[in-house]
């Protein structure tokens, strides 16, 4: 599906690092493989993916190097309709994650390799914020963003400040990976202040807890969980509109994921989707974060919108790799009709 790059004024505008992901072949382990699948990713790049292919104009903004590697993802990005003319060159090597399919005994592993990527040794100046977050309506990012090195931290806070003096409407996903935060500052040092002015907030129970020792009751259900952490969080993120979470539970075999949404003040919950299989669940939680945003920019209702967001993060697991390749005709039918083996034909 062949889309063109978006002209004129853009609705959502990303940032973050711009990944290649290996992926071992088959079910086998890293020990055992001999082949790997490349997909290209980035969590910010994978909300841009489904946002464009939604019909939403979008632009991608990240460092990479000038290499073949780097063009191929970027071309990638723009079959989609993901506007990447603010992507800036340089540096030696494309950020590397790779990964090993869990199953139901077992969970995924994942292993990066991004020190020293072109992104990570990004510098502030090097991004022209002000050209590149002129007319556009939100701004998204994530705390991956901030976790690789202090300079791309720097580069984020410089970004964050041109957008609140734009009026740029601020999203963030929190985003915690533990495996990341390795150049000698703890996550909880650097992102309360980053996440200051953020509007528009995809946050998990854990994530709150590392950024801000935000604890809720274990023993509580998730949607009273999810009530006392957004109370909490409002204290520490002033101009917070809406707050949103996805949830994973396992029944045996079978796979429930659900939504919760806070939307100025008030709180709606998702119905929950069962998955018989999960094919990859890595880009679940991005495809989510895409799905709120579109309801947002199409002004649905709040229980439209979450009910939009976890049909995207569920039908994300039944696709291989980090993007969802979805429809919106897709979307709304599994929110009628749910899971489905049917042929359509």
């Amino acid at each position: 599906m062949m889309m063109s790059p978006v002209n004129g004024p853009v609705q959502v505008t990303a940032f973050g690092e711009f990944l290649m992901r290996l992926h071992c072949g088959g079910s086998q382990r890293f020990l055992q493989t001999r082949e790997y699948t490349v997909y290209y990713a980035g969590a910010e790049a994978n909300v841009c993916v489904l946002l464009s292919r939604l019909g939403i104009s979008t632009s991608y903004v990240t460092r990479v190097p000038d290499n073949d590697l780097a063009l191929a993802g970027l071309a990638q990005l723009k079959s989609h309709g993901v506007a990447v003319n603010h992507v800036v060159f340089g540096g030696e090597r494309l950020g590397l994650y790779f990964t090993e399919p869990g199953n139901h005994i077992r969970p995924t592993r994942v292993i990066y390799d991004r020190t020293g990527s072109s992104y990570a040794s990004l510098q502030p100046g090097m991004i022209n914020w002000q050209r590149v977050l002129n007319d556009t309506r939100y701004f998204h990012w994530s705390g991956v963003a901030a976790a690789v090195s202090q300079s791309a931290a720097d580069v984020c806070a410089e970004a964050l400040t041109v957008a609140k003096e734009k009026g740029v409407i601020i999203s963030a996903d929190l985003n915690y990976r533990s495996t990341l935060w390795k150049y000698g500052k703890k996550a909880g040092d650097i992102m309360p202040a980053l996440l200051q002015n953020s509007e528009v907030v995809v946050a998990d129970l854990d994530a709150a807890a590392v950024y801000f020792g935000i604890s809720t009751d274990a023993n509580a259900s998730l949607e009273d969980r999810f009530k006392q952490c957004a109370e909490a969080l409002q204290k520490y993120l002033p101009r917070l509109k809406t707050l949103a979470m996805s949830f994973r539970k396992t029944d045996g075999t079978i796979h429930e994921y659900s939504g919760a949404l806070m939307h100025n003040g008030r709180y709606y919950f998702s119905a929950a989707h069962r998955l018989p299989l999960v094919t990859d669940q890595i880009g679940s939680g991005d495809a989510f974060t895409a799905g709120m945003l579109y309801g947002l920019l199409h002004g649905y209702e709040p229980a439209a919108t979450i009910a939009f967001a976890t049909a995207c993060g569920a039908l994300k697991q039944s696709i291989p790799g980090d993007w969802a390749m979805l429809t919106k005709q897709e979307v709304e039918q599994f929110i009628q009709m749910g899971a489905s083996a049917r042929i359509i034909r």
